[in-house]
């Protein structure tokens, strides 16, 4: 899918600007430039890498987001095989819901023990369309924020911190692995933890978290699609993992 360029520039403005909206939870070692922002994405994801090009569409090169399936691939065999506490959380919970759930699924027919917490938490937001109140749910054994009857779209970190909160409150060890987007991923990347986040073009902070250290892998993803369209991604990381 064609993303606006003009919008993922906007974005990475944003970012260098350190709108909390575009942080995703997370904060960095280096100050970055909107000239070393753009120049990452274009090596990770494949966006236009000339500054001069403001207009028309961005894409992400399908070559980088298979090499970062692959890396993810890998993890799950080794978060199987050690048989670790893993956490799944999206705040694309109309298009990624269940791909997670699928891979978290594989997971515990391993042996592994699907962490959820904070389940109830809410907070007020001033920047997306009302209702105002998120609501912190797992469904199936993966995190999303509701606005009291429908699944939002989320880039808010305080989600996944509530969740960190309430397993350190109830005396619980945090996730070995998280999978996770958006606010979650940059969360629990903050908070240390070993994380896999998924981002589309015009979302960059996962990136430079990624080459910061933060994050294991972020896959360059496009976020828009319907849940069927994930189907060949999410089978590829199951047979490279080895489970199917």
């Amino acid at each position: 899918m064609d993303t606006p360029r003009q919008g993922n520039l906007r974005h990475y403005r944003r970012l260098c600007h350190k709108d909390p909206y575009y942080q995703f939870g997370l904060t960095f070692a280096h100050e970055w430039s909107f000239s070393e922002v753009l120049a990452l994405m274009a090596k990770r994801c494949g966006v236009v890498a000339d500054e001069s090009h403001q207009w028309g569409i961005d894409t992400i090169d399908p070559d980088l987001t298979v090499d970062a399936l692959e890396a993810l691939g890998d993890r799950l065999a080794e978060a199987a095989r050690k048989r670790e506490r893993v956490m799944f959380a999206t705040g694309h919970p109309r298009n990624l819901l269940e791909t997670y759930q699928l891979w978290k699924d594989e997971l515990e027919k391993r042996g592994c023990e699907v962490v959820t917490a904070g389940g109830g938490y809410s907070y007020e937001v001033t920047t997306e369309h009302p209702p105002n109140r998120r609501i912190l749910v797992w469904r199936d054994g993966v995190g999303l924020v509701i606005d009291g009857e429908a699944p939002r779209h989320s880039h808010h970190p305080f989600g996944m911190r509530a969740a960190l909160n309430s397993l350190t409150e109830r005396g619980e060890e945090w996730p070995q692995l998280v999978i996770a987007d958006h606010g979650f991923a940059g969360a629990a990347g903050e908070a240390g933890i070993p994380t896999i986040g998924f981002a589309d073009c015009n979302d960059p902070a996962l990136f430079l978290a990624e080459h910061e250290g933060k994050l294991l892998t972020t896959v360059p993803l496009d976020d828009g699609y319907s849940t069927d369209d994930y189907r060949p991604l999410s089978d590829y990381v199951l047979h490279r993992a080895g489970f199917r």
